[in-house]
């Protein structure tokens, strides 16, 4: 039946050419939600939330619809309640091809890349805000997969293939170092230094403009990559691979980091010359590894270097390497809030997993991912295979990791006896295994539930000795959290001026690295709103609603979407409210339904 082009302007083609667009100016918009909503949307719910001000609400909706069929041809289609697609198949539309693994990723490079773009429907407060936050969303998912095309035909020796994928990737979102960090890396690999050496100044000086921020090294490292990921002189065969393959492992393991990601680079290359498929995957997973984990702002390299690894795995059919490959591609994407393309190596990493230890570690990194986007549901049930999982196999930190997370998802419910019991079963093994690099996250978690309840002197205690450690270890997401609970309690102690201060360093903690992880920066986001609303800032409170709306919604955080329009409520939107009704109706929260439907929350005015 052709195409319908939902991104850029819209249209509808058939034999490649435009056919007369429907008449109505709701109808396009319409369209795209039946098209792009997770399941069909009742009649009801369409006609309440399209044509509230018709006379008869139903019928302006059954006459959008016969009009939406004549345009495309179709009477098998959009039909029932609730309004399903029918029999369109999914690469007839063209947003569908973000989804779509099959899909050829080059079609997006001539492809609009805003949702309806130029298509309004100020009439319809409600309709109008899910289209924006429809159309950050869409946005991310192009970027992404035009990122995971990009980092796949590097890995796979094709960097001239590559450029266009990355420069068109910066071209979407220029303000993302690690954005440049691809295109340049991709540039150097395909031997135009100079090009590479042009980016770098293009990159430094956009985030110095818009940003205010220097650039990392990461980003100049970039320029000077080379087609193979070692650095380091080749050694002296298989068992000096192997022997600095476990002395990486283990200097990484007792905190030296630098000293350890030495040693895997040297591993990589002395297994290149090996020319052994099986121990190049085990070096360079290894490696990936590392630097996705344990070298904050290298999130880049490590995702190129983890596809090499599978690359290899491949060829050698080692399943171990592959399972973790996978995974760890995922963890990259979950931190990064790029939902479809996390789960998608997770799915993969699942299923090709046979163990408990295994799989404990891919449901973890699923949890993480459930929770992050409000689907708490998933989350548990996840997390709870994950920690069952990791008890079986006897994996203490995974283990840990799960329980700490499992924590999170209930504190974000404000279920604090839950909370409490995973994150003092989490801290518990941490203080067995003496994991001191980890130990910040599920103190500030336990100190979170103390605050809530009121016992400010042990929450106080509790989030400063997570400060001071998470600043030893430099983790920023660590200092990010820990200084945000310090805010917190500085405001229930009446220090305004301290709890502004905290979350100043809140913000600026948790954003000083290029691969920062997304959900802690929109949670300290809102908390810092939500302060400043308080004491009735609302010059500094509107932007940051607006990076929070913007974040969360390219991020597929759903809850933080809602509470994004919560903010905006209390800034006098009218329509705010009603929107963050209809927004989060699929999240399973008790403590936001409490949020909004609680009547005294203030609105600040000028």
């Amino acid at each position: 039946m052709g195409t319908i082009r939902l991104l850029g302007p819209p249209a509808i083609e058939r034999d490649g050419r435009p056919v007369r667009a429907p008449r109505g100016r709701k109808a396009w918009v319409l369209l795209a939600y039946v098209l792009l909503a997770d399941r069909p949307p009742s009649r009801q719910r369409l006609a309440e939330l399209f044509f509230a001000d018709a006379e008869d609400p139903l019928g302006a909706l059954r006459w959008t619809l016969a009009e939406l069929r004549r345009t495309l041809g179709r009477s098998d289609v959009l039909t029932g309640d609730p309004v399903a697609r029918g029999g369109l198949p999914d690469d007839t539309v063209d947003a569908r091809w973000l989804v779509d693994e099959l899909a050829d990723p080059a079609q997006l490079l001539s492809a609009g890349h805003e949702l309806l773009e130029g298509v309004h429907v100020a009439s319809c407060p409600e309709v109008e805000s899910w289209l924006a936050v429809e159309r950050h969303r869409v946005s991310a998912l192009i970027e992404a997969r035009l990122r995971q095309t990009a980092v796949a035909l590097l890995a796979g020796g094709r960097a001239a293939d590559a450029v266009p994928y990355a420069a068109r990737v910066v071209e979407l979102n220029p303000l993302e170092e690690g954005n440049h960090e691809l295109l340049v890396r991709s540039l150097a690999m395909a031997g135009d230094r100079t090009a590479a050496q042009r980016q770098v100044a293009a990159g430094r000086d956009v985030l110095m403009r818009e940003l205010g921020i220097e650039a990392s090294v990461a980003l100049t490292e970039a320029a000077s990559a080379a087609s193979d990921s070692p650095r380091t002189p080749a050694l002296s065969g298989r068992a000096a691979a192997l022997s600095q393959l476990d002395a990486g492992r283990a200097a990484i393991l007792a905190g030296a980091v630098d000293p350890g990601i030495q040693c895997l680079r040297r591993a990589v290359a002395e297994a290149a010359r090996c020319r052994d498929p099986q121990l190049q995957a085990r070096t360079l997973t290894a490696l990936g590894g590392a630097l996705v984990h344990a070298v904050r702002g290298r999130d880049e390299e490590g995702a190129l270097v983890l596809h090499e690894a599978l690359r290899f795995a491949t060829a050698a059919g080692d399943r171990v390497s592959a399972v973790t490959a996978h995974r760890e591609l995922g963890f990259v994407e979950v931190q990064a809030g790029r939902r479809s393309a996390a789960a998608t190596w997770l799915s993969r990493a699942q299923g090709l997993a046979e163990t408990d230890a295994e799989l404990a570690a891919i449901l973890g990194v699923r949890g993480q991912n459930a929770s992050d986007e409000a689907d708490y549901p998933a989350a548990f049930t996840h997390l709870a295979d994950s920690i069952d999982r990791a008890r079986t196999a006897g994996d203490d930190r995974q283990e840990a990791w799960s329980l700490s997370i499992l924590a999170r998802a209930h504190l974000l419910r404000d279920e604090r006896h839950q909370a409490t019991v995973a994150a003092d079963r989490s801290l518990r093994i941490v203080h067995e295994q003496r994991w001191l690099a980890f130990l910040p996250w599920p103190q500030a978690l336990r100190a979170e539930v103390d605050l809530r309840n009121g016992e400010l002197t042990a929450a106080a205690d509790a989030f400063e000795q997570s400060w001071v450690l998470g600043c030893q270890v430099g983790d920023p997401c660590w200092e990010g959290f820990a200084a945000r609970g310090l805010a917190l309690v500085s405001a229930g102690r009446g220090d305004e001026r301290g709890a502004a201060e905290w979350l100043t360093e809140a913000t600026v903690r948790c954003n000083r690295v290029t691969d920062r992880y997304h959900w802690m920066q929109g949670h300290v986001l809102d908390t810092a709103i939500g302060a400043a609303l308080d004491r009735g800032d609302v010059d500094l409170a509107r932007p940051l609603v607006a990076s929070l709306g913007t974040l969360a919604a390219r991020g597929s955080m759903r809850e933080l979407v809602v509470r994004a329009q919560l903010h905006r409520h209390r800034l006098g939107d009218g329509g705010a409210l009603a929107t963050a009704r209809v927004l989060a109706a699929d999240v399973d929260n008790p403590a936001l339904t409490v949020l909004i439907d609680a009547p005294d929350r203030p609105k600040v005015t000028r």
